[in-house]
């Protein structure tokens, strides 16, 4: 097949080379198209819940708020990992999902279970609200608004602030892409009614009165209209408040008719909401800020552009002298990040092509060749687009072009080899079309099998997970595109161009390339001679080479992967606790100054606190200095961003009292959002009390200090906050007949301020809030003097009745998946994260500084590297037994398959030691140049063994002659593929441009590996050659020897002792709820739905085949062919099946609910069950004691005379048949028992409450929604409709294609093909339209089910609500009348019988009525019960 594609190739020239233009335009389209960012987005997936709490600490936010909120999300589906942070008036929840998990189904799932955490929050506290979706690469555009030069005067903060909000930001909502614009800084503009609280003594007013006021005064309305022909006239009522005027003239109330106004008690004007965070800019003066934050999945490019587009339309709605000035831009990084992978590739290009043309000696071959580069580059691209693999750094910036061109490099070689056996002169197109053809097709299935090894061994790289799945996964399938479209392009352009544009003149001079080659013969030859004559020594060189390399591998660090260069700094300033915001601005502003003085520097933006919307919760204290670099060109000094970072440290250390930490912007974004912290490394100390963990922490940071290559590290501060605390005195309150909570309404609204109404300004809203004026809420005084008001209209300071006192409180409290923790982190410099952690973890388990309960965990980059070396383990290993496996099906030989196979090891070794050479610990990047070089590394031992082989089977006997000729044969082509391949990563290695970091290990790994896999192939592989095919060849004295491996399965029977305990009803659905196997059953089945949804994207399985035909006793090894086969199904199949399995995964998550009413209703059932038979043995206990005192007393009076024998006899029946029924009821109950304690999945057998069966209450209503057994049948409708898309794509075509190479008897070379199978349903038709058909009648079936069971459910429940009638008739009889009439019957009779009045047998008749009606009573009281129970089912309570 192959050929026939080659020779239809060159036969068609110009098909092809519309086919070529073609891949041009598709290329240039879908590189235009292709979402472009720095890296990839590699946040994990999570939900943050932020609630405002203005008026609660620390202690009461977590109490009340983030405790509350933990709780009803510990149980959502897919949840990994829950955080939170509680600090005074903010609780911050982040909530990360697993990466499979869509995020707004995420968000949807957290939503419903805030609903349910809002009612255990009480009102008026904070609403929950859920945070953007977005992510660390979210924050693409950052700004500050500012006057210029000269109208600094001119715009005050709050002017600036009302600008941000209400034209900057409100113009930018609305682009497309953006998930939120955060306001930062400036003063949020409110008319403030500024009490005096001295007035409002002297005039008895009150602040409650003065909310009720401005309420009032402030609103309109409207009468309908009037109808005063011809015209209508719609009559409005204006009294809402419009200026500062109409807010002072308002009347609060009027005593003796004396009108008292806000103007009386207050002054009014413009002030500001309290503020908790704000933004300098250059350190000058304080400025605005906005960070548009970009929707996740978003192409950051196209978002930023559209954001400038805005921008700069924007910027003429200001005024002149106000600007909008950009200090973050997504684009700048982009831009940079691109221009090294442009870079990289077109040096990597011209490198590959200089050698290409240097050892083929001939410019146009080499020019052939190097045009595949930029096709299979526009092939790659087009594919990238196609299945939504953005292009960066690591997706685009791995692709080695000597890895590529790989078979159009044999392709070309092969025909160049073939002209120069013909002899000189000129040849037709025609002739030389029949050589390249020829040639082409010899060596195509060797080219093919290069390029399938290097696609296979980057297939491995797609089972990461995790934040290394999403840095290296685009890498390969871009690696994997550009490989296919090389490969195709070998098939059908490379043969075209060959035949058409190589010289036709035949010459047989010496090329230069002829020249060099030659010269390295004479060099190479003897030394492989004098390399074969001590090959034992060559050997045991090697594998103590090898040796020597895994032990300095084992002793080399780790980090998880090396930090891109962003280009800019963020410096994280950190001043003592409680520092106040003004303090921190006045800090943050000479930090900033200091700052900008650098001459690298650009501009230096501080941002302090907390932004509106906080998405990044810092405490006033702390600072993000954000450092805008210049251009690395522009810089007047050759430092490194490392040295400069030292020396910006060095010159903020001038400022005293304050911890200072440089990173970079998007690093600590991603860190923080990631792991809950900015740096690095975290060491995360867990345990019950604050003060306890707040004492350990500064101990663990001592010996992180003591370690080498940890920063200063950084403690997260959990304690110390100054507070001013009022303290009640409870016996106070009552004689004034105060309340708190009154109290506590007016502290917060004198201080903190109280939203009484809005104010309109045209279209902008402000608030109108009610506080003290500032000269009274300066000091502890003006709280202690704050007058409140008694019942009697009596105005009293708040210190007669609390005392108030300064008092530190906990700052901030830090929880993780329930736990409270905190923090001690730090970074790393000049050394590897791996082996700093490992010194840390061993000082501090010498330490021994944790109490009982206590317990330390590890965060951050080092928690990362740990899981993704893990799964390197299974990628590596599942890489090298492809490869292995491949060599077997190709050579058939396992001696073979492993001669090649130790050029993997002998590659090891380069790679180690380049990384060594060039001061690299290992990372995740360098283990995936680990996987990419074992498969470069096989492909010249294949081409050695293989010429070998061929000389072997040309009657070459001498193995020595054999492996000296072959080595000569194929030295050229060795040193080509190895040379293309390093020197096409040789830019990739040695640049310094941004993001050249993560690149770097990958390829030193590649190039000091194929060093020594060269050396390998020509010196180490002939010799292991040699040595196989005679000394050690059929030499197989070593026998394996079985051992036998005795599994010994210990069963351990333990027995419970029947525990009896007694609960309440609400406890034992509480425990079913926890404990009842369906719930672990439902369980499996959403994790089956979810693993099915996974597997929806199945690709049918490959198939490898080998066939051996023509097998005759002359020929007894016949033809061997061997290939590869894969199926493939209609492409809309797999939507389909996901959507299906999509709908079955709800059905399951559904269930739950249903799940629930099912198991209140069973184990209510059984509950009020038992505790019926309880009630009853209760009964038949006292009847017990009643008939055998009967039984004596009869007894006696028969031993007297006094009564016949008879008597006797009928109180001993009477009495052994009472303890026959209470030995039944004693089994009843244990039977009721065990149902109960399989219900709640327990072996303790639990009983009721000791007190008498209680009667349930019920009310008459609808339920509130859909039952869920109704919800369950219309899922399964939607299951049906699904399900019909399915069948429908079944009817699609099916495609299927082979790709084989056989080898023929007497042929040099194998031949190569393929083929291509497209599957159409001509003749089963009928069938396919049958299962569409069956598929909607499942619809319409299901349908009907919905219908009959919802009259079914609606008639029951109806009759639900008759039996209970019912039965509470026949209850309110015995409640009414028929109990008490019982005991009087009982009490009479047994009066009457021990006065002789009647006999034993009148009086059992007595009792059996009495006892009937108690009786009687339960069972009536146990069906109301039951009926009550399957009511309340119906109603899903």
């Amino acid at each position: 097949m192959l050929n026939k594609i080659i020779g239809f190739s060159i036969k068609h020239k110009f098909l092809i080379g519309l086919f070529t233009l073609g891949l041009i335009i598709w290329g240039i389209w879908s590189a235009a198209r292709l979402p472009i960012d720095a890296v990839p987005d590699i946040t994990n997936n999570q939900v943050q819940i932020i609630t405002l709490t203005p008026t609660l600490a620390a202690q009461e936010t977590e109490q009340l708020v983030t405790y509350p909120i933990e709780q009803s999300m510990a149980n959502i589906p897919g949840l990994i990992e829950l955080r939170s942070i509680s600090r005074f008036g903010l609780s911050v929840i982040t909530a990360v999902f697993k990466d499979e998990m869509d995020i707004y189904f995420a968000r949807q799932l957290v939503n419903e279970k805030l609903k349910e955490a809002e009612e255990k929050i009480p009102n008026g506290i904070g609403r929950p609200e859920l945070a953007p979706v977005s992510t660390g690469l979210g924050e693409i555009y950052q700004y500050v608004l500012h006057p210029k030069k000269g109208a600094e005067d001119k715009y005050s903060a709050m002017d600036l602030r009302t600008m941000q909000d209400w034209i900057v930001a409100r113009q930018l909502y609305g682009t497309a892409g953006i998930a939120e614009v955060n306001s930062f800084g400036g003063l949020l503009k409110q008319y403030e009614v500024a009490v005096n609280p001295y007035r409002l003594k002297a005039m008895n007013v009150t602040i409650a009165e003065i909310f009720n006021a401005l309420g009032k005064n402030n609103e309109n309305t409207g009468g309908a209209y009037i109808d005063k022909k011809p015209n209508a006239y719609f009559i409005r009522g204006i009294g809402l408040v419009s200026s500062l005027d109409d807010i002072r003239n308002t009347v609060i109330k009027t005593p003796g008719g004396v009108p008292i106004l806000i103007k009386d008690v207050a002054d009014v004007g413009f002030g500001n909401a309290v503020r908790y965070g704000a933004v300098t800019y250059n350190g000058e003066k304080e400025a605005v800020g906005g960070i548009v934050m970009m929707l996740k999945g978003e192409n950051s490019a196209d978002v930023v552009s559209r954001v400038k587009e805005k921008i700069s339309t924007i910027q003429k709605s200001l005024p002149n002298d106000v600007v909008i000035e950009p200090f973050i831009d997504r684009t700048d990084l982009v831009s940079r990040a691109i221009n090294t992978v442009k870079t990289n590739l077109i040096e990597g290009a011209l490198i590959v092509i200089f050698v290409l043309v240097l050892f083929l000696g001939n410019l146009r071959a080499g020019l052939i060749v190097a045009s595949a580069i930029p096709l299979s580059m526009l092939f790659a691209l087009g594919m990238m687009n196609l299945f939504g693999v953005s292009g960066n750094l690591m997706s685009l910036g791995a692709i080695d072009f000597g890895l590529i061109v790989d078979g159009a490099v044999i392709i070309v070689e092969a025909s160049l080899h073939y002209l120069g056996l013909k002899p000189a002169g000129k040849l037709t197109q025609q002739q030389m079309d029949e050589a390249v053809g020829s040639s082409a097709k010899k060596m195509m299935s060797s080219a093919a099998f290069g390029q399938i090894i290097i696609l296979i061994v980057y297939l491995p790289i797609l089972s990461l997970q995790g934040i290394e799945g999403k840095m290296f996964r685009p890498m390969a399938e871009t690696v994997a595109f550009a490989i296919l479209g090389a490969l195709i392009l070998s098939l059908t352009y490379i043969p075209m161009m060959t035949s058409l544009f190589l010289s036709k003149n035949i010459k047989h001079k010496k090329t230069f390339a002829d020249k060099m080659m030659d010269k390295l013969q004479r060099w190479y030859t003897p030394l492989l001679q004098k390399v074969i004559r001590v090959k034992y020594a060559i050997v045991g060189a090697s594998f103590a080479l090898l040796m020597i390399a895994f032990v300095f591998f084992s002793r080399m660090g780790g980090e998880f992967i090396p930090q891109l260069q962003e280009g800019d700094f963020a410096v994280h300033c950190i001043l003592p606790q409680g520092t106040s915001l003004s303090q921190s601005i006045e800090t943050s502003m000479q930090a900033s100054r200091i700052l900008k003085a650098f001459p690298e520097v650009k501009t230096v933006v501080g941002k302090t606190g907390s932004a509106e919307v906080p998405t990044d919760p810092m405490p006033p204290e702390a600072t993000d200095l954000m450092v805008t670099l210049k251009p690395k060109k522009e810089w007047k000094s050759s430092k490194s961003y490392n040295e400069l970072a030292a020396e910006m440290m060095e010159k903020l250390e001038m400022i005293p009292g304050v911890f200072f930490e440089v990173s970079q912007p998007i690093q600590m974004r991603f860190n923080e959002l990631m792991t809950g912290v900015r740096q690095d490394v975290a060491i995360k100390i867990f345990g019950e009390n604050i003060d306890t963990l707040a004492a350990i922490a500064p101990k663990v940071a001592a010996v992180v200090q003591q370690v080498n290559g940890a920063t200063e590290p950084q403690i997260e501060q959990t304690t110390g906050l100054p507070q001013i605390t009022i303290q009640y005195d409870r016996a106070r309150l009552a004689s004034y007949g105060l309340n708190i909570e009154d109290i506590n309404h007016t502290v917060s609204t004198a201080f903190a301020g109280q939203a009484a109404g809005v104010v309109f300004e045209d279209e902008k809203k402000f608030d109108l809030v009610v506080r003290l004026d500032s000269v009274s809420r300066n000091s502890i005084d003006d709280v202690s003097n704050l007058f409140i008001s008694t019942p009697e209209g009596v105005q009293i300071p708040l210190s007669q009745v609390a005392t108030v006192a300064f008092k530190e409180g906990p700052a901030q409290i830090s929880r993780e998946d329930g736990k409270r923790r905190i923090v001690v982190g730090f970074n790393v410099r000049n050394r590897d994260v791996e082996t700093v952690v490992e010194d840390i973890q061993q000082k501090l388990s010498k330490a021994n500084l944790l109490p009982s309960g206590y317990f330390y965990t590890y965060g951050g980059t080092f928690e990362n590297l740990k899981e993704a070396s893990a799964r390197l383990k299974f990628a590596v290993p599942l890489a090298l037994a492809l490869i292995f496996l491949l060599l077997y099906f190709t050579f058939g030989s396992v001696k073979e398959s492993l001669l090649i196979f130790t050029a993997i090891p002998m590659s090891a070794i380069g790679g180690v030691f380049a990384l060594l050479l060039r001061g690299m610990p290992f990372s995740i990047s360098a283990g995936v140049g680990f996987i990419a070089l074992f498969g470069v590394a096989v492909l010249n031992g294949i081409v050695l063994i293989s010429t070998f082989k061929d000389l072997a089977k040309e009657g070459m006997q001498d193995v020595v002659q054999r492996v000296i000729e072959g080595t000569k044969m194929r030295l050229r082509p060795v040193l080509m593929t190895a040379s293309v391949a390093s020197l096409g990563f040789l830019p990739m290695a040695i640049s310094t441009g941004s993001g050249a970091e993560v690149q770097r290990p990958l390829a030193t790994v590649v190039i000091g590996g194929l060093i020594t896999a060269t050396f390998l192939t020509l010196f180490v592989l002939p010799v292991l050659y040699i040595l196989f095919n005679t000394k050690i060849n059929f030499k197989r004295n070593n026998k394996l020897g079985v051992k036998a491996v005795l599994m010994v399965f210990l069963s351990f029977c333990s027995f419970n002792a029947m525990a009896q305990q007694r609960i309440a009803p609400e406890q034992a659905v509480n425990i079913a709820f926890n404990n009842n196997l369906q719930y672990s059953v439902n369980k499996a089945q959403v994790s089956k739905a979810t693993y099915d949804i996974t597997a929806s994207k199945e690709i049918p399985k490959t198939g490898v085949f080998v066939e051996n035909e023509d097998m005759r006793p002359s020929d007894p090894k016949g033809v061997l062919k061997i290939g590869v086969s894969q199926n493939f199904v209609w492409p809309g199949l797999y939507k389909a099946r996901r959507q299906y399995f999509e709908e079955q995964l709800k059905y399951y998550e559904m269930n739950k609910a249903m799940l629930d009413a099912v198991i209140r209703k069973e184990v209510n059932n059984a509950y009020y069950q038992l505790w019926y038979l309880q009630d009853i043995s209760t009964l038949y206990q006292r009847l017990d004691t009643m008939y055998s005192s009967m039984y004596k007393a009869a007894d006696l009076m028969v031993k007297t005379g006094e009564a016949a024998g008879l008597d006797r006899i009928s109180a001993e029946v009477k009495m052994k048949e009472l303890k026959a029924q209470l030995q039944q009821n004693k089994k009843n109950i244990t039977l009721q028992q065990q149902q109960l304690s399989m219900l709640l999945n327990t072996d303790t057998m639990y009983l009721p409450l000791t007190k008498p069966l209680e009667k349930l209450s019920y009310t008459v209503s609808m339920a509130e929604g859909q039952h869920p057994s109704l919800a369950l049948q219309q899922q399964n409708i939607n299951i049906a409709n699904a399900n019909i898309s399915v069948q429908q794509n079944t009817n699609k075509p099916e495609f299927s294609g082979r790709l084989f190479s056989q080898r023929l008897y007497g042929a040099k070379d194998p031949y190569t093909g393929f083929s291509v199978t497209a599957a159409f349903p001509l003749f089963g038709k009928a069938a396919y339209r049958s299962k569409v058909l069956a598929a909607k009648a499942e619809v319409e079936m299901q349908q009907q089910q919905l219908s009959y069971q919802q009259l079914q459910f609606n008639t029951q429940r109806n009759n639900a609500v008759v039996e209970i009638e019912r039965a509470n008739e026949m209850l309110l009889f015995y409640e009414n009348s028929g109990l008490k009439q019982s005991e009087e019957i009982i009490k009479a009779a047994l009066l009457s019988y021990q006065a002789g009045e009647i006999s034993f047998a009148e009086m059992s008749q007595f009792f059996t009525q009495a006892i009937d009606i108690k009786k009687n009573y339960l069972q009536a009281l146990n069906e109301y019960n039951q009926s009550v129970i399957q009511y309340k089912y119906y109603l899903n309570q």
